[in-house]
């Protein structure tokens, strides 16, 4: 069986993997997206499928758009029975869809419908779910909108964190898919409609989504911190004279005080305890822009703080 494989992120490693490692298929070429500037160099970097797929000495394909018609030619001549997409990072248009025999499928991160977009796993820890999974979908011109094949559910532990939920799904989705094609291409497992209730959206996260705002309540801060682990990262503000200095929140934990929303009611080797809209979060680990992560009682002994102080 000839599959192209289409995708960019890390979450698509483990399915790449799979399908190489599986004698059952045939990978004719590995789509990602073009190597983008980054660092303070801004040097290009190859995505992490794009390194992959050349550890497995794959063809890749790199087109700046998906529409491209060059591109779209080149992928027609490959003649793929199959297409499997994984966070590849673009809308496929129609040509690509109806191109092979056996359409296309996306492996996507959420118990469909719920959370379709391109931030699952970071939704559902925000939302506080206690439980998510995996979806093995053929796809349609809509948004995450096409037939179930298979899915698979995951609990959500309470030490997870977007990374550590991420690599779980990954390999979920990866057996998943390679348990799922057969069945699937033979014609024993037809695509069942999405309900139609249920349906959320997990929209693109931004940088700013990271700033905490101490009047939500503790537990809802403590979501985000998880959801946005290890990026972008959640930070609030130390007011100072000349500008606030940004300080990223690394760790917290629940702590058995209440005060005013950001204002510091305790500060010392146990870590620093700030009040919220609702109780109170102890921070354990921080780093100050530029600085480096330190737990709370080195960080205390280069930049003294004291209740009463606020934090914004």
């Amino acid at each position: 069986m000839k599959i192209v494989f289409m995708g960019t992120a890390e979450l698509a490693c483990a399915s790449l993997e799979a399908l190489a490692r599986d004698s059952r298929f045939q990978l004719a070429a590995v789509v990602t997206q073009p190597d983008r500037p980054k660092g303070r160099d801004l040097a290009l970097q190859p995505s992490p499928v794009k390194n992959l797929a050349q550890q497995f000495n794959l063809p890749v394909l790199q087109p700046a758009k998906a529409r491209d018609e060059d591109f779209v030619a080149g992928l027609r001549a490959l003649a793929p029975d199959l297409i499997v997409v994984a966070a590849y990072g673009q809308i496929l248009p129609q040509p690509v869809l109806d191109l092979p025999a056996s359409g296309c499928l996306n492996v996507h991160a959420s118990l469909l419908p719920k959370y379709r977009g391109a931030s699952p796993i970071q939704s559902a820890l925000l939302n506080g779910e206690t439980e998510t999974g995996v979806t093995i979908m053929k796809m349609d011109a809509g948004l995450d909108t096409g037939g179930i094949l298979a899915q698979t559910r995951a609990p959500i532990l309470p030490r997870d964190d977007a990374q550590r939920l991420h690599h779980r799904l990954a390999r979920l989705g990866a057996e998943l898919l390679v348990q799922t094609i057969p069945g699937y291409v033979a014609g024993k497992i037809p695509p069942r409609p999405q309900p139609s209730e249920g349906v959320s959206y997990a929209p693109k996260i931004k940088k700013q989504d990271g700033r905490i705002d101490w009047r939500e309540p503790a537990q809802k801060i403590w979501n985000r911190l998880r959801a946005f682990t290890p990026w972008p990262g959640v930070f609030a503000f130390l007011p100072a004279e000349r500008r606030p200095h940004l300080l990223k929140i690394w760790k917290v934990e629940a702590a058995g005080f209440t005060g005013p929303a950001g204002e510091i009611l305790r500060a010392d080797k146990d870590g620093i305890v700030v009040g919220c809209g609702k109780d109170a979060l102890r921070i354990l680990e921080l780093q100050r822009e530029g600085g480096r992560r330190l737990i709370a009682a080195e960080f205390l002994a280069g930049h003294p703080l004291k209740a009463g102080d606020r934090l914004a």
